[in-house]
């Protein structure tokens, strides 16, 4: 019997959550991402310090801030990156943009533009924006620009219909992220896979999607366990850290597919504007609460980036 990766395979493209080139030689993922939090691990790889060394010397060498190099950085690893996958890096825009939509299109044109400038085509990457409305609106300019887009820190079906409608590429609902709220609220210490809040949210968006012809990719993200992803295999991608891989790359047993478009649960085609939004997300604390939570560590991770860049 083969391993239940290998399963998962054939059905779900497996994305490597993470950034470490050492990893990301031995697991063969399709997909990868590169951020300030996976550049902070990276830092500490062997594989990638060379690298990480010769791009703050040349940031440095050209007067950039820290923080300019910082973005360099990111871009530069993602490079390396689309060195050893086959398909797309995903390259996330600063975190505190997302709440200013002209200024997360510049930024993304920008990164667009570095990789460009290292050889590596629009084709091969992601540019991941929170969303928010403002960064779903980001990522309806620039997908009508021919920039295909991730949007993170999804928690909600409010989130998921805006990032349908505004057609965007992808979109990255956190699976662990929502069942950890759950708990919290229930004091209990965890649910089975089928009753998972988290597991129930994708499936629910999986089904919403595929019986409304929506051609947004859903990428399940922020798991705890092999359960959750067992749970959701068929799932267009999923997006998994190196330790739950090599878990189920150990895992000898069926994995029987959970997800398909032929057995999409059917629910009628929404529309969903600026104010329906914000009153959605408003009703929803879980969400609301994720998602603000979700930016402020994204920005942590960032403003550590940057003072490792700054002490390096």
């Amino acid at each position: 019997m083969t391993s239940e990766l290998d399963q998962l395979r054939e059905m779900t493209t497996v994305v490597a959550d993470t950034g470490e080139v050492a990893a990301v030689k031995r697991l063969e993922p399709v997909d990868c991402t590169t951020n300030p939090s996976l550049v902070l691990k990276a830092a500490s790889d062997e594989a990638s310090k060379d690298m990480i060394d010769a791009e703050i010397k040349k940031g440095r060498a050209a007067d950039l801030s820290p923080e300019e190099i910082t973005a360099t950085l990111t871009v530069a690893v993602g490079a390396e990156l689309t060195k050893l996958v086959p398909g797309r890096v995903s390259t996330e825009v600063d975190a505190r943009l997302s709440f200013d939509t002209d200024a997360s299109v510049e930024r993304a044109r920008a990164i667009v533009a570095d990789y460009k400038a290292r050889s590596v085509d629009k084709d091969r990457i992601l540019i991941k924006l929170a969303s928010t409305w403002e960064g779903i609106r980001a990522a309806e300019i620039l997908q009508k620009d021919g920039i295909d887009c991730n949007l993170t820190l999804l928690f909600s079906m409010a989130q998921a219909i805006a990032c349908a409608e505004a057609g965007a590429f992808l979109i990255s609902p956190f699976v662990g992220r929502i069942t950890d709220w759950y708990k919290a609220r229930d004091g209990v210490k965890g649910y089975l896979p089928d009753d998972d809040p988290g597991v129930k949210s994708v499936r629910k968006i999986y089904d919403y999607y595929k019986c409304n012809g929506i051609e947004t990719v859903v990428m399940g993200a922020s798991f705890r366990n092999i359960h959750q992803i067992e749970a959701l295999a068929g799932c267009d991608r999923l997006t998994i850290s190196p330790d739950l891989l090599d878990e189920l790359a150990k895992k000898q047993a069926d994995l029987p597919r959970k997800l398909s478009p032929t057995k999409a649960e059917r629910s009628e085609r929404r529309t969903m504007d600026e104010a329906a939004f914000r009153w959605e997300m408003n009703a929803d604390p879980m969400a609301t609460e994720k998602l603000a939570e979700g930016i402020r560590k994204f920005d942590a991770d960032h403003q550590k980036l940057i003072e490792l860049v700054t002490n390096w």
